[in-house]
């Protein structure tokens, strides 16, 4: 009993720990292809002091590197929601594997009470992480 309940918590607790990472870019504004390829240019521009022919075939090449980095971040960025998903649905068969368990364990007044209990406590993680994110930011 003890150990399905152990299982339980880790299953809930591991649910908790799926949030998004702000990081140092948070306040950051996102910069479209063009205004990235711009921005690299200039840079180069000044610390190489390119003259206009070089400035434009630079600016060919950087474009052609920025659209390569961004079709390599939109394929892995694919891959991670997938596996996030795949991550899900596993959590979840756990979840109802648990519940079919434990209902088959405990009689209906207790099965009844472990699921409020349970719900109590997600709900209690809920608003642990929401005062963490908010003191973060």
């Amino acid at each position: 009993m003890k150990k399905l309940f152990i299982a339980a918590l880790l299953v809930v607790g591991l649910t908790t720990f799926a949030q998004q990472r702000d990081g140092k870019r948070a306040g950051r504004e996102k910069l479209t292809t063009e205004q990235k390829v711009e921005l690299q240019v200039k840079k180069m521009g000044k610390e190489l002091d390119l003259n206009e022919k070089q400035t434009e075939q630079v600016k060919v090449l950087v474009t052609k590197q920025v659209q390569k980095r961004e079709v390599k971040k939109a394929e892995m960025q694919q891959v991670k929601d997938k596996n996030r998903a795949e991550m899900k649905a596993q959590m979840q068969t756990e979840q109802a594997a648990l519940t079919s368990e434990m209902k088959k364990i405990l009689t209906p007044a207790q099965f009844t009470k472990w699921e409020k209990n349970r719900e109590e406590k997600i709900e209690q993680m809920k608003e642990n992480r929401a005062e963490r994110k908010g003191k973060r930011n």
